[in-house]
């Protein structure tokens, strides 16, 4: 399915606003107070059910509205598909807030698990950049985003792990403050995080295990996964200082990832602390290009493409390197000056040019 046209209604800078897409490669030309990464985003709700830069969704919503929507049109061989997402906040009588997101396909409600990947996309920002140098959540972000995108157990394991590890959190917060355990209630809670735990940590594994045996056109590098293996065992192992931390000390939610590159006397060194600036920007761009590549296994098509103001950040020859790829998906760019893209390119592309500077 491709994106054909785009409508949102009170959604960040946009009150009323529609667009339409290419089939190909569409690039969105303005200043950085135009709106182009509230177009991406509003696109990324629709591919995932959620946003890659609002902390709370009610963010999303323009400012002095109650209710904000974003309805995209699919299409593919004459096949047509609707989807929409809203996200209304309410305040009682108490002045309390409550809000509520839908999720529709075709007018027919879902939830996020099953509205999620209905677009499949993969999205690339300059804060990409810092995944290697960044924290260990952010590498797992990485893992999840394609994992989330191509499987739907994951999407539910995930979910469900996170809901788990609150309760068990939860409990063990009790268990510092008053010194009373309620095994009956950590039996539960254990079961479900080493059940849904080991199945995050399968497929992270599988993830790695792909991008160490592809081929890397831009640089090589191996993958090292740091697993924090749940089971009975280390739950047991680890039980007075969790009890002393007050927070579950083991499980796929304290995971991380090692890139090493050889260096000139063939010893393997860490990307994050021995690469320079342009080594880490180069494992980044590559370890992007394998997400691509992977979701086109798994899903038999190549997922919208979505580049976020990246032209900024890369030299010349990357800048060519992903130009190399937008022909070969969907894709929408954007971009601050035109002059970022190769002016033969420009031609094979529809334009999109954003003049009102009303909130980027």
């Amino acid at each position: 399915m491709r994106l054909t046209k785009l409508a949102l209604q009170n959604f960040r800078s946009y009150t009323d606003s529609t667009f339409s897409f290419s089939p190909q490669t569409t690039v969105i030309i303005g200043p950085n107070t135009a709106g182009k990464s509230n177009l991406l985003e509003a696109i990324y709700l629709l591919s995932t059910g959620k946003s890659f830069k609002a902390e709370k969704d009610t963010q999303m919503i323009q400012f002095g509205h109650s209710l904000g929507r974003v309805k995209g049109q699919l299409e593919e061989e004459g096949e047509k598909d609707t989807l929409e997402v809203t996200i209304s906040e309410k305040t009682n009588e108490l002045t309390q807030r409550s809000y509520s997101k839908r999720f529709l396909r075709n007018g027919v409600p879902k939830r996020r698990v099953d509205f999620a990947g209905i677009l499949p996309s993969l999205l690339f920002v300059p804060s990409d950049l810092e995944i290697i140098v960044s924290s260990p959540s952010q590498r797992r972000e990485f893992l999840d985003t394609v994992l989330e995108m191509t499987d739907r157990q994951y999407r539910l394991s995930l979910i469900a792990y996170e809901k788990g590890l609150r309760q068990r959190n939860a409990l063990l917060d009790v268990v510092k403050e008053t010194g009373m355990r309620n095994e009956e209630q950590f039996a539960y809670w254990d079961h479900l995080l080493i059940e849904q735990g080991s199945y995050i940590t399968q497929k992270r594994a599988e993830v790695i295990e792909y991008m160490n045996r592809q081929d890397k056109s831009l640089v090589a590098f191996r993958v090292t996964y740091d697993k924090s293996v749940i089971s009975k065992e280390r739950l047991e192992q680890y039980r007075g200082p969790e009890i002393g931390s007050g927070v579950t000390l083991v499980g796929p939610h304290r995971d991380d990832f090692a890139v090493t590159i050889e260096d000139k006397t063939g010893e393997w060194k860490n990307v994050k602390h021995f690469g320079s600036r342009g080594q880490q920007r180069l494992v980044v761009l590559q370890l992007k290009l394998l997400q691509l590549t992977y979701i086109e296994r798994e899903l038999g098509r190549r997922p919208l493409l979505l580049l976020d103001d990246i032209f900024s950040e890369l030299d010349e020859a990357h800048i060519q390197d992903v130009l190399a790829i937008v022909s070969l998906q969907q894709t929408i760019v954007t971009t601050t000056h035109k002059e970022f893209l190769q002016t033969a390119a420009i031609t094979s592309m529809s334009m999109i040019e954003l003049q009102n500077a009303n909130g980027d």
